[in-house]
């Protein structure tokens, strides 16, 4: 009988050779990235997600949505499947924190930005008021409509809960602002049903010392003091007083930058009736009117209309608008406003930073 032996050779597979293969086939995952992941636990404040690392991922409440929600299953169901975004890197424990509120609010700029490459009309209900404005949210941001940009007679504080169609002036996610604009989306719906060179009837709201602004149907336009008279004239007080009736002509219509120009002394049936016989103009408004028309529709198509107008004398040079005096859209209420800084994570109303009108912005907050 033969004997043979039998060397037995040693695997040497041990645990830490188990774990560095485990390593070898681990993903690496980074904050920032956006993962797909599955919903195996659902706790009072948060939950737990599989994304395929070695420790369950986790979900806090505040992360769930760009809305406020006061429970998971308002948003998770288990089992379901679903994009995360990586929000922190593993902590002590290995965990990794996640977030579905931050692929909402990339989202929710991304279609902003559309909607404003689009020039659309949105609707939104004011949800509160401050001393600059009134707030809204868009797609879930917050935006921010300043004061001078609300075109409504009710005091800012009856806005709360009322849906306003609005327009967007500035859209900017590196600088968290988005601000929109009441007075220019109605001044776009009431430019759509009127004409250069139309008479309408309307309301001196306000006198400045460059002009007066005449509400015409719920928007305002400009009458530029050169655009009263044929005469010179020191200041507009002196032919008109708030809440006057007027007649006037349109003259401009720019709906990209929301404003109406107006005029009466287009109107004139002779140099200075404004200022001596302002009865006179208004008699005679649609007849003059009708001239411009044509006037204007010969110098379009290059051809030239016999003026049958009275002989005008030297017209006195007007002073130089400043971009102070252009011929913009107002609100009835044209004292300055204040804009305010709005915290995007808060619904606590913050204290407004006193700003002047040119600037319309605000900072909204999306952290």
């Amino acid at each position: 009988m033969i004997n043979q032996t039998v060397t037995s050779r040693d695997v040497g597979f041990t645990h830490e050779d188990f774990a560095a293969l485990l390593d070898q086939y681990d993903y690496h995952f980074s904050p920032g990235d956006v993962v797909p992941g599955t919903v195996f636990s659902l706790e009072p404040r948060g939950a737990l997600i599989d994304i395929g690392a070695k420790t369950a991922a986790y979900i806090p409440l505040q992360e769930m949505s760009i809305n406020r929600v006061e429970s998971p299953d308002e948003v998770l169901q288990s089992n379901e499947t679903r994009e995360f975004f990586i929000l922190t890197d593993e902590n002590e424990d290995g965990q990794l924190t996640l977030s579905i509120r931050r692929i909402e609010y990339m989202r929710a700029w991304e279609r902003v930005r559309q909607l404003q490459a689009e020039d659309a009309t949105v609707r939104s209900q004011v949800f509160a008021t401050n001393r600059g404005g009134a707030l809204v949210r868009i797609e879930g941001l917050r935006g921010f409509i300043p004061g001078s940009h609300i075109s409504t007679r009710k005091p800012k504080e009856e806005l709360v809960s009322e849906e306003l169609p609005l327009k967007f002036l500035e859209v900017d996610e590196d600088r968290n602002r988005l601000v929109l604009s009441h007075r220019r989306a109605l001044v776009e719906r009431k430019m759509n049903r009127l004409e250069v060179g139309e008479v309408v009837m309307g309301t001196v709201r306000g006198i400045k010392p460059y002009g007066a602004f005449i509400d015409i149907g719920g928007v305002s336009g400009l009458l530029h003091i050169s655009e009263i008279s044929h005469d010179h004239i020191d200041t507009p007080h002196s032919v008109f007083n708030v809440n006057d009736e007027v007649k006037v002509m349109i003259i401009d219509l720019d709906a990209d930058r929301g404003r109406i120009s107006l005029s009466t002394k287009q109107l004139e049936p002779e140099p200075g009736a404004m200022v001596k016989n302002p009865d006179l103009v208004y008699e005679k408004a649609e007849e003059m009117a009708a001239k411009f028309r044509e006037k204007m529709m010969a110098e379009q198509q290059g051809t030239s209309v016999v003026e049958t107008e009275p002989e005008m004398e030297p017209e006195v040079e007007p002073e130089p608008q400043s971009s102070e005096t252009e011929a913009e859209v107002e609100t009835v209420d044209e004292q300055p406003v204040e804009e305010t800084a709005v915290a995007g994570e808060t619904d606590a109303e913050p204290e407004a930073d006193a700003q002047s009108d040119s600037e319309e912005e605000v900072t909204v907050a999306t952290e």
